[in-house]
């Protein structure tokens, strides 16, 4: 069995002999692509300095390894979204010439995750501002759907793309939890974000492709939500939600692709307290088949590279 095979398994809640990894299943250097620069300049990402993406948000990073924070807001005035388009040349100046071969390349499962996320939220947050677009949903501002249109319009486009090569999925990217609940009321959720979401499931349940959602904090109000529109697969912040309650309420409807506690276990635990947190995942969902499950651990700068090697060894030991 391939490592697309198991994976596919895993998301169709089909019994997996082993429990597919997002490092040793996923990914396999593919897809090759590159994007049009857009709006892009300034120092690279990840770098100390200041940068601005291919949308032209400007972003300011104090130390290297960080992707930095937006200081100034494109659209902090509403008359500026009146001129404002997203930067469609980066879409037209993309070249996916070689996206189908390195796909084939692979017997690996293939996304093209950070690289094409679909960040409806966010890029509204980097245009708008945080505070600013919170208070354009309390205040259910007109322009907020206008903004909202902009860059839907523009993901599907991106979307288009992609659902023509042989990628096995899509991945959209929106932080929606604290560690509490979620950010907005889940009614005002659903009413404005949720038909977006949908569009991008259906499009890419229309050509084949699965569809895997990653959403920071506690999310569990909007894991229904997730399942009725098509995502496959959330990978959420599982350890600021309770695990048993998510097996129980959402084995067989929601494959949960990781993840292990990336604030307290993976920075400050030892080796042995991230195998125990993979038992606690396995021991959560096995319960009800093994399956709907993809072993994953989030890397960065203050996690040593034992721990994550020790959540990984353990998942392919279940």
């Amino acid at each position: 069995m391939t490592s697309r095979e198991l994976v596919v398994r895993a998301l169709t809640f089909r019994e997996c002999p082993e429990i597919p990894t997002e490092r040793d299943d996923v990914g396999g250097g593919a897809p090759i692509f590159t994007y049009g620069a857009g709006r892009a300049g300034g120092v690279p990402v990840n770098v100390k300095g200041v940068r601005y993406d291919e949308w032209g948000t400007e972003w300011v990073a104090g130390e290297d390894g960080v992707c930095g924070e937006v200081k100034r807001y494109q659209l902090a005035d509403w008359e500026d979204l009146k001129t404002f388009s997203p930067p469609y040349d980066v879409l037209r100046n993309a070249d996916f010439s070689r996206v189908d071969a390195s796909c084939r390349a692979t017997d690996k499962f293939v996304m093209p995750f950070w690289w094409a996320n679909y960040n409806l939220f966010e890029r509204m947050q980097m245009l708008r501002g945080t505070e600013n677009l919170f208070m354009d949903i309390a205040a259910e501002e007109p322009e907020l759907l206008q903004l909202r249109d902009k860059v839907h319009e523009y993901f599907m486009e991106q979307a288009k793309l992609w659902v023509k090569t042989e990628v096995d999925g899509l991945h959209i990217a929106d932080d929606w939890g604290t560690q509490i609940s979620l950010l907005i009321s889940p009614a005002k959720w659903r009413e404005i974000f949720k038909p977006c979401y949908k569009d991008y499931c259906d499009l890419a349940h229309k050509h084949g492709k699965f569809v895997v959602m990653h959403t920071d904090g506690n999310t569990e109000a909007i894991i229904p939500d997730l399942a009725e529109i098509g995502v496959n697969a959330v990978n959420a912040q599982i350890f600021c939600m309770d695990i048993e309650t998510l097996a129980q309420k959402y084995h067989h409807k929601m494959c949960f692709w990781g993840e292990i506690d990336r604030q307290k276990i993976l920075p400050l635990g030892s080796a042995d307290d991230c195998r125990r947190a993979v038992r606690r995942v396995a021991d959560a969902f096995f319960r009800y088949g093994r399956t709907g499950i993809v072993g994953q651990a989030h890397w960065g700068k203050d996690i040593p590279r034992a721990n994550l090697d020790a959540v990984y060894d353990e998942w392919k030991k279940v």
